[in-house]
């Protein structure tokens, strides 16, 4: 097992001085100062979680076990919402009513917090930090109706609220001391494995009534009592809106253990989401999410290498202002608040596709995390150590590899949204969904985006045939990688295809509508043959709507209008 690099960097022996000398203020306070800067080393932070599906069965994945996420470079682990402690304290020194001895509530509880003393002494005996990824405002359903607080729990500024908070909060770090910390997320609640909880958050967008009193009390309650430490979410609460973010940052005094958690791009992991502006901005400790089995664009299902762009910079990104952060590069360089990687190795959404070998994932976590522990070396120098140590490629075969991967972010762009950003709905097809695509009116616009989405074709194709001719020592690596090229080149044919149905629906000629139906239904075919030809080949798509999209129809649907009118 590869040990855990020294974090040695300037600015984190400012933040460990402030810490435990004389420099710091009484609460453990300290200001950062603009004129350090990380040298060519670790950065402090660098993560890993496992999203698993919400009330579905847990992911069986290699990155579950701490041993292969600290080889893989990584010192710390996130558990995701329902492995929360949270969830795992009886709440017997507040009121034994609550859970009492025996109950199903309280049977819930202990097995909970046994499994997280488990995780949390494997991950500890990995050298792994350990966080746990929470949801709040989030009580014990019996709590909240024995109190009478259902309308006024969400509420941060609530006194009663704060008092349950509080004891939450010790409960906590009583009954787990070896928690280094808590993700906390206000953005969402998700209560799915959750049947004895209750949870959420009122005006999650309102600086001065509940983002700035929240996590005042967290720093006090966490960081500066316990000396634990708090990551705090900045999604769906600031992570888009700059002066609100600023009026957070300017509002909390810094702490040590006090760290603001940014998305790469702005709001979800959309192609192509500009990049954070909030990146680099307000001086508070920042670490930079990064999803590598991406929810809008195939779970690792097929090949989609982002690293690349995330370290680099996206190419639909270069028209920022030259004054932007566009990439994690640019922000090593040119911040001073940037203070690790917190990578989604899998998960993310909502059920599949769901995928029997890693590769694609492991691919984008690999970088990500060597890169974190060497920002100075580029992103292909590390590429290709995974390409040769992980795969034992060499020579062509490598630069093949690395060809296929790098045409792979082209070809999701290109099907998925356009160069130009102007798909009508980016939420069209996410998970193992595809709705029927909706087009701009005007017709350059929709032409535009079909022309897109056969050039993505024509790349799939390409990287189909590189896959074919890439020699791996491994057999079923092989027919992995060609099997789930192929996979995309079918999924991204029916996007065109659907596309194309979907301007020719209305008007279209009978002869247009027959001859795009039987290729449609070809593509479909060959697509839905690929598990009875790669034994590794991740479920498959369906051509309906997700359940979580409100607008828009079946993709069945639009074909059977199209086929109604071709009769």
């Amino acid at each position: 097992m590869r040990p855990i690099k020294l974090f040695i960097s300037a600015q984190l022996l400012i933040m460990l001085a402030a810490r435990f000398s004389n420099v710091a203020a009484s609460d453990g306070s300290h200001k950062l100062s603009a004129e350090h800067n990380f040298p060519s080393n670790s950065l402090p932070f660098i993560l890993d979680m496992v999203h698993n599906n919400p009330g579905e069965a847990r992911y069986q994945t290699e990155f579950t076990n701490p041993e292969f996420v600290a080889s893989m470079g990584y010192n710390g682990k996130v558990y995701f919402l329902f492995d929360s402690p949270t969830l795992a304290v009886d709440w017997q020194s507040v009121d034994p009513d609550i859970f009492p001895a025996g109950s199903p509530g309280r049977k819930w509880v202990d097995a909970a917090a046994a499994r997280i003393d488990q995780e949390e002494a494997a991950c500890h005996a990995a050298g792994l930090k350990v966080y746990a990824m929470s949801d709040l405002i989030l009580f014990p359903r019996p709590l909240v109706e024995k109190y009478g607080i259902n309308k006024t729990f969400g509420d941060p500024q609530n006194p009663q609220t704060q008092q349950f908070l509080k004891a939450l909060l010790d409960q906590i770090f009583t009954r787990f001391p070896k928690l280094d910390g808590l993700v906390v997320r206000i953005g969402e609640t998700y209560l799915q494995d959750a049947p004895y909880h209750v949870g959420k958050i009122e005006r999650k967008t309102d600086a001065d009534a509940t983002i700035i009193p929240l996590i005042q009390l967290l720093r006090q309650e966490v960081c500066v009592k316990r000396q634990k430490q708090i990551i705090f979410r900045t999604w769906i609460s600031c992570d888009t809106d700059l002066a609100t973010y600023l009026k957070v940052t300017k509002a909390i005094q810094p702490h040590t253990n006090l760290v603001f958690s940014v998305k790469h791009c702005e709001g979800d992991f959309h192609r192509p989401n500009v990049f954070s502006k909030i990146l680099g901005q307000g001086g508070q400790p920042q670490i930079v999410e990064v999803q590598c089995a991406r929810e809008y664009e195939g779970k690792g299902a097929y090949p989609n290498y982002v690293a690349n762009a995330v370290i680099e910079g996206f190419e639909e990104n270069r028209n920022m202002a030259s004054d932007s952060i566009k990439s994690l590069r640019e922000f090593h360089e040119r911040g001073t608040n940037f203070f690790g990687v917190w990578t989604w190795s899998r998960g993310g959404g909502w059920q599949g596709p769901y995928i029997q070998n890693e590769l694609w994932c492991e691919l984008n976590a690999w970088v990500m995390a060597e890169w974190a522990n060497h920002p100075d070396e580029t992103e292909e120098a590390i590429f290709n150590k995974f390409a040769a140590a992980k795969l034992h490629l060499r020579g062509v075969d490598l630069e093949k590899f690395r060809q296929l991967c790098l045409l792979s972010a082209q070809a999701v762009l290109l099907g998925k949204n356009t160069s130009q950003n102007n798909c009508v709905d980016r939420f069209w097809s996410r998970d193992e969904y595809i709705a029927g695509p909706e087009l701009p009116k005007n017709s350059e616009q929709a032409a535009f985006i079909i022309s897109q989405r056969a050039e993505s074709v024509k790349v799939w194709e390409q990287i189909v045939e590189i896959a074919g001719q890439i020699h791996f020592d491994d057999a079923k690596l092989a027919d992995f990688v060609v099997g789930s090229c192929k996979y995309g080149e079918c999924v991204y044919r029916i996007y065109l295809l659907a596309t194309q149905l979907a301007q020719a629906e209305y008007g279209g000629k009978k002869l247009e509508l027959r001859k795009l139906l039987a290729e449609y239904d070809r593509v479909w075919a060959e697509y839905r043959a690929l598990p009875s030809q790669h034994a590794q080949t991740a479920t498959l798509y369906q051509a309906r709507k997700s359940p979580w999209q409100k607008t828009g129809r079946d993709l069945n649907a639009l074909v059977e209008a199209c086929r109604e009118q071709a009769r």
